[in-house]
This record gives structure tokens, sequence and C-alpha cells, in this order.
């Protein structure tokens, strides 16, 4: 959990935790504290919703999908609660609903007559509470007319069962007063917790017992409380939970710190002054809630990064006190400036406190530049360099984290995120940090040279090879974006030609390696792999797993199965769909030879189309293809640019054609016999309407539009300058319009053989317009190959546009995709491969 609540963002590390805003000091006015509406809104809150949603959501659907295992349990669970007399279980079902019932009303007794309760509070947790129990009865209603009126007979079968008395009638599929019920304590935030759970578990158990209940109902029970109480909470709002001054004085005096008053220095932050000869006290408020928000960013930043911090909002209250005041105890022990832990304290169940003794001075980002003297930054680096000695990391060193006294020591603060005994990774993972923060405010220079002199240039040439963004705090990582874009501003301004941009953080990072390796030449230089996993890997197994939730149970369908269908194919048809698949290599090389001025080798750029084949499985779309096409040209001589240039000239003239193609295939839909171009003209219509309304949004919003334009820029500074040259080889230009027409009528002959190879014998265009439309989602799809995404969009449209039926589309969506994505797999492992070992790639 984190420490400082001001910190709930795992990429900047840090909050202002030394200089106090506005005049710094007991007697400066600060700035206000935390709202005083009353009510916060609790982004923990929004979080659980959106889990409960999932987990109601995840049972519905195992419900109705995992059949014989949502049977299997019920039955077992009926067997076992035969063994119970009807009587003892009717009797045991009666006693504990009731008890159930009056446990929210003991609750609420109970706390209205405490001694010690803020009633004003109180009243406001239990108008809450009711709210949500409200809110949970009615969602419960809801499911149970849905379950009744449209739900499947499968979902129908696992939520319920047969009543004991027999008849027609069946049990609630979301049993009893379980969802209001837990939905009062959970809202209401209820300090009992024994006895609501003991009853919440008789209840349950008793309907089992009595044939009441399912086990599927009693956990969408359960599900359906919790996502109302933390819906009510994130929609009204809780009672701010931070405690008022007079409660964070009096918890100061039970610490043995003699507080004399309190005032807000920020949020969650209090400036406090102590009796005569003490020092005065920075007190930093420790919420649990507001650190759990960024959990989900914290926790996936430490899966994907073998550098980041353990998630603070996994340790308990006391275990996240226990780690910062150890950190801190050894970075005095080591000789650090920092500030020195007075008292923590642990104020209920959600809340602790930490008390810095206060520490006067302004952070670095407060520093006018030229403050930042060539002194400072040595002390700075000098401080690192006894924390690192005792091999204690600080992982947080940007600009808020490094605090300058009034005499101009540097203070190493904000120590929560560090370790003890911290790997050489991490370590080396600081000095990195620390670089970029001093280079972003001094250049790369001053810093270099200051970090050399202090650690010497062996220790920081090791750093280089973790001086990549992201290693690197997200707040660094977007000051060195905004000072890349400023100083292409600049020098647009200055008239200087264009160049292709680098990514912005690069330029910056680039400049500081320069520098080290003119210290350090021998210095390694070759980034050390800092991920454990790849956004564009959880894509592709997200793909995957959705690709197969929705084919496989139709695969295995028991009525028209298409792997019958494919094992049955025709052998002609088969054939001709495998040469057409083939064909489209050929005429895909042509595609792209013809739209490159220079002179190019037909057989490499042959192998290089095959290539793609294997490229695709590990890119999304057509992304591996451009990649893959852009380093062939590359390697045959051509500059980066004119490389650019001509595989987008490529996918520009493809799109053109693309489109006049499924205009001209709808048509001749409408003059086929029996056929009309009404079937398909919602797809193409809807397709066009939303890239409308989508570039009308982006045009509205000007970052977007900023963005877009961006983007738009290569292809008048660098495209359309290529495009002219091409117009000068009117005989190159033809073939590589030819090629982009072929590829696409080849892909179009083997889905339409790969229908007639398993006895379908659907239109032509129909069938071109499918692929067309499917392959323009499978472009625009995040996994590799369009998986999922492709297979989806063709099974639909061959149903609905060219009239086949699922079982006869899935056999040739399948056999399509044996041809064209799996089986040039090894051929275009093998045709990589080769273009490797000759250079061409």
């Amino acid at each position: 959990m984190a420490i400082v609540t001001g910190r709930v963002d795992s990429d900047t590390g840090g909050a202002r935790s030394g200089g106090i805003p506005g005049p710094s000091g007991p007697g400066g006015d600060a700035p206000p504290g935390p709202a005083a509406t009353g009510r916060v809104r609790q982004p923990v809150a929004l979080i659980r919703l959106l889990a409960g949603v999932a987990g109601i959501t995840l049972t519905l659907l195992l419900a109705d999908y995992a059949r014989a295992t949502t049977s299997g349990i019920a039955s077992d669970v009926a067997q076992a609660a035969e063994l119970v007399p009807r009587t003892l279980a009717g009797l045991a079902g009666g006693l504990t609903t009731a008890a159930l019932l009056l446990v929210p009303a003991y609750s609420a007794a109970r706390r209205l007559t405490s001694a010690a309760a803020d009633r004003r509070r109180t009243l406001q947790h239990l108008s809450d509470g009711l709210l949500a129990a409200v809110l949970a009865y009615g969602v419960s209603l809801a499911l149970d007319l849905w379950v009744d009126e449209a739900a499947s007979p499968t979902l129908v079968a696992a939520l319920t069962q047969r009543l004991p008395g027999g008849g027609l009638a069946h049990t609630e599929p979301v049993y009893g007063y379980l969802a209001p019920v837990l939905a009062f304590l959970t809202a209401s935030g209820a300090r009992e917790r024994r006895l609501p759970r003991l009853t919440l578990a008789a209840s349950a158990l008793a309907g089992l017992a009595a044939g009441y209940a399912t086990p599927t109902a009693l956990l969408l029970g359960l599900l359906i409380g919790w996502t109302a109480a933390h819906g009510t909470s994130y929609a009204v709002g809780t009672p701010d939970p931070r405690p008022k001054p007079a409660q964070l004085l009096r918890s100061l005096r039970e610490a043995g710190l003699r507080p004399v008053a309190a005032r807000p220095a920020g949020p969650d932050r209090y400036l406090v002054t102590q009796e005569p000869g003490r020092p005065d006290l920075d007190v930093q408020l420790l919420d649990r809630q507001a650190v759990t928000a960024a959990l989900v960013q914290r926790a996936w930043r430490r899966m994907r990064l073998r550098t980041a911090p353990h998630p603070r909002a996994l340790r308990s209250l006391r275990t996240g006190l226990e780690h910062e005041a150890l950190v801190s105890y050894a970075a005095v022990a080591a000789g650090v400036r920092t500030r020195r832990i007075a008292a923590t304290a642990e104020l209920g169940r959600d809340t602790a406190l930490v008390a810095y003794e206060y520490l006067p001075g302004r952070t670095l980002d407060q520093l006018a530049d030229e403050e930042l003297t060539d002194a400072l930054l040595t002390d700075a680096w000098s401080q690192l360099a006894l924390l690192h000695r005792r091999e204690i990391s600080h992982r947080a060193l940007v600009p808020s984290a490094l605090l300058v006294d009034d005499a101009g020591a540097v203070h190493l603060v904000d120590l929560a995120d560090g370790d003890i005994a911290a790997s050489d990774l991490v370590l080396r993972c600081d000095t990195a940090q620390l670089l970029a923060t001093f280079a972003l405010r001094t250049g790369a220079e001053r810093a270099v040279r200051t970090a050399v002199a202090v650690l010497g240039s062996d220790t920081v040439g090791a750093a280089l090879p973790l001086l990549q963004p992201i290693a690197l705090a997200g707040s660094t990582r977007r000051e060195l974006r905004r000072a890349a874009a400023a100083a292409r501003a600049a020098a647009a301004e200055r008239a200087q030609p264009a160049t292709a941009p680098a990514p912005p953080p690069a330029e910056l990072l680039d400049a500081i390696r320069a520098e080290v390796l003119r210290t350090q030449p021998q210095a390694p230089v070759r980034a050390v792999k800092v991920e454990r996993l790849r956004p564009r890997t959880l894509l592709a197994v997200g793909g995957g797993v959705m690709a197969g939730w929705l084919l496989l149970p139709q695969l295995f369908a028991t009525e028209q199965n298409p792997i019958a269908a494919v094992a049955d194919a025709d052998p002609l048809w088969l054939v001709l769909a495998l040469l057409a698949a083939a064909a489209s290599h050929v005429t895909s090389a042509m595609g792209f030879v013809g739209f490159v001025p220079e002179r190019l080798d037909f057989r490499p750029a042959l192998y290089a189309q095959v290539a793609g084949s294997f490229v695709k499985l590990v890119s999304p779309g057509g992304v591996g293809g451009v990649a893959l096409n852009t380093r062939f040209l590359q390697r045959a001589g051509i500059p980066t640019a004119q490389a650019l240039s001509s595989v987008g000239v490529g996918q520009l003239f493809g799109l053109v054609l693309h489109l006049l193609q499924l205009g001209a295939f709808v048509y001749l839909m409408g003059m086929e016999p029996g056929g009309s171009e009404l079937e398909a003209l919602p797809a193409v219509v809807g397709g066009l309407v939303g890239a409308g309304v989508l570039l009308a949004l982006v045009s509205a919003v000007p970052p977007a539009r900023r963005w877009l334009a961006a983007r738009l820029r290569p292809l008048t500074s660098e495209v359309l300058p290529r495009l002219v040259e091409l117009l000068r080889s009117p005989g190159r230009l033809a073939v590589g319009v030819a090629g982009q027409l072929l590829v696409s009528l080849c892909l179009v002959a083997c889905l339409y053989c790969c229908a007639r190879a398993v006895g379908r014998e659907p239109a032509f265009a129909a069938v071109a317009v499918v692929f067309l439309i499917g392959n323009a989602v499978g472009n625009a799809a995040p996994t590799p190959g369009g998986a999922g995404a492709v297979d989806s969009a063709l099974v639909t449209l061959l149903e609905h546009s060219a009239s086949m039926e699922e079982g006869g589309a899935l056999a040739a969506v399948a056999l399509y995709r044996l041809l064209t994505l799996v089986l040039p797999v090894l051929p275009g492992w093998a045709a990589f491969a080769w273009l490797q070992r000759r250079g061409a790639l």
C-alpha cells in the first residue's frame, strides 16, 4: 500500500514531500486542505464496481456454457441436502432468514447509540447502506424477471431447481435477501464482521439444505449485493474518511509528541506546530482507499517490468508503515540527508499517519535554472552514492524527491518505494533516472559530468543499458516528450528542414549516452531487457482465447459439423483454392515492386511477401507486413525516408482500390438473379458512417486534431512527392496497381473456391463483398493475423450476405484460414530465414 496518498501514481514516484506549497514555514498561509464537501468519490469503489459487474457476467456465462459443471455441483449439493430432515431444514431456513433481516437493524441501532459515534457521519453511512440495499433488491428482482421471461433454458436450469413441494414451480435465480443485506452492511461501513458473516453463511447453508437455492443463485446474490454497495458508494460518494485536525492532534499526543496546532498543507498533509523547543512536524495521512485506486496500474507495471516497485496496496496498513520507517532509518544510518520520522500511528482501519520532522526547503522543480549549480548537482550525486553504498534503492528520483534546504544542501525524500538490499539492476536504474532528471533541467553534459565526478565513469557507464524510456518514471517520460516537442517546434520556427521524427523520449537520452561514451568509450550500450511482458503479447493471447471461445463451440456442434465438411471437401475446388492462395503472394510482390521507383530483384521481393505470412503471426493486422517491407527496402540500399514513402504509397493505393472494389461488387450483387445489393449495404454504409463520425469527432477535439495532423504530415511531405516520382514511370505504376487489384481477387477466389469445396454455391460477388469487409476488420484488429476478428466477421457476413447456413460458413472460413494463415507459416519461416542469411532483412 502507499505510504503517501499524494503519490498514488505508480509512475510519478512521489508527491511534493519537502517544500510546503506557499510560504514555507509555520507562519505562512497554507492552501486549503481536503475538500469541505463532506463526500468524496473513491476510485477504488469504481474498480470494485467494475470487478463486481465482471464477476456477475462471468458467473452467468459459466452457468450457461459450463452446463455439466454447474449441474453436477447442484446435483451433489441436492443429494447432500436430502440427508437433512425436511422439517429441520425448513425451520432453519425460517430462523436464519429472520436473523438475516435483523442484522441490519442491529448494526444501525448499535452505531446510533454508540457514545463515540459522529452522529452526522453515522446517518450518512446508514442512508448510503439503505440506498444500496434498495438498489440490490431491485437488481435481484430484475434478474429474476429476466431469467423467467427471456433467459435460455440452460441458464434457467443452472440458476434454479424444482421446489421441494413438487410441481412446476422453481426456486429464485437470486436467493432471498442475501443481496440487499450484504449491500447494506458493505455500503454503510459496518464495523461488525463476525456476526454478519456468520448470519450470511447460516442463511446460505439453510437455503441449500432446504432446497430453496442453488450454489449459483447464492453466488449471484453475494455478487449483486457487493456490486450494488460499491456502485452506490461511487455514485453518491462516501463521507470523507480523513480525520479532522482534532483527531490528528489527539493521535500525535498518544504517540508521545507535544502538538499544539495543525493546519492543512496540501492534499492529505498537515503542518503541525509543537510546544516551544520542539521541531515542527510534517504529517502525511495514509488513505488505503486512495492508494488502492492505483492498484491496477501499479500491479500491471510490476508484472510488466523487472524494475517496478511492489504494489504497495497489497501490503497491510501496518506493513506499509513498517516498510517506510525501515527504509528511512536505513537511509539515516547510511549518512544520507533525509527527513527523520518522529512518529507513526494508525487512525482506524483505513487511515494512518506518518509524522516527519519538518524540513524547510524547496524541491528541485521549484528552483530556478540559475540555482542549479554544479555544486548542488554534485551534492545530490553524493547523497545517492551514500544510499547505494548500503545497497538501498530510492526508485523515485524525480524532481519532487530532491529537497534543497535553506543552506543549499540536498536531501533525498520520498523513500516509500525504496528497497533495502536492492539488486544491482535496480541501483543502476536509480542512476539512469537521476541522469534523466538532471539532464532535463541542466542538459546532458552537466548531468553526466557531475555524475562521473562523484560515481566514476564505470558506474555511470553501467547505467547506460537502463537509460530507456520504459525504465524511467512516468513523469520523466512525459517531460522528455514535452522537451522533444519543444525542440522540434523551435527548429520548425527557424525553418530548418524537416526530418523523419524519432521517438521523442529518445532524443535527450541519446545525448546522455553520447556524453557518457565520450568519457567511457567501453561502456555497454545495449539496452537491458526490463520488460517481462509486452502488451501485444496479452493482445495475442486475448485474441486467441476470444477466437477459441467463439469458434470452438460451433466447430464441435452436433449439426452441420464444419470439421466433417472440410474433411469431405471436393478435391478439385480444394486444389483451385490452394492455387489462388499461392498466386496471391505473386500478385502481392507485383503490388510491392510496382510502387518502388528503384529497381528491385523480383525473387527476393516475392520471398519477402511469403515471409510476411510468418511475421503476421506475431504482429497485429497489417503492421507486420509494413515493417517487413520497409526493412527489406532499407537493406536493398534505399534510404529510410524513401522506403517508408514507397510503402506508404502502396498502402494509399491499396485503400483506394479496396473501396472501389467494394463498391463495384456491391453493385454486381444487385445485378445477379435474385440478388440485392441492399443485403450488403448495412455493413458498408455502417462502416462509412462510423469512419465519418470518427473523423468528425477527431476534428472537433483540438488535441486529437493536432495528433491527426502530425500523423498525416508525412503523407504530404514524403508520400505525395514519392507518388509524383512514380508517375514518371507509368509502366511500373501499372504493375503496382494491377498487383494490388489481383491480390484481392486471388484471395476472393480462394474464399469462393473454399465455399464450393464444402458443397456450397454462393454468388462470387457476395463472397467478394464478404472478403473485402472482413479483410478490413482484420487489418483494424489488434490481434496477430486478425485472429478472432476476421473469422467471426467472415462467418457472420457469409451467413447474412451470401445466404450460407452456419455450418457451411464455418467450414468455408476454416478451410480458407487454413490455406491462407496456417499452411503458409512454414514456407514463410523458410523465406524469412533465407532473406536473413543473405542480408536482405
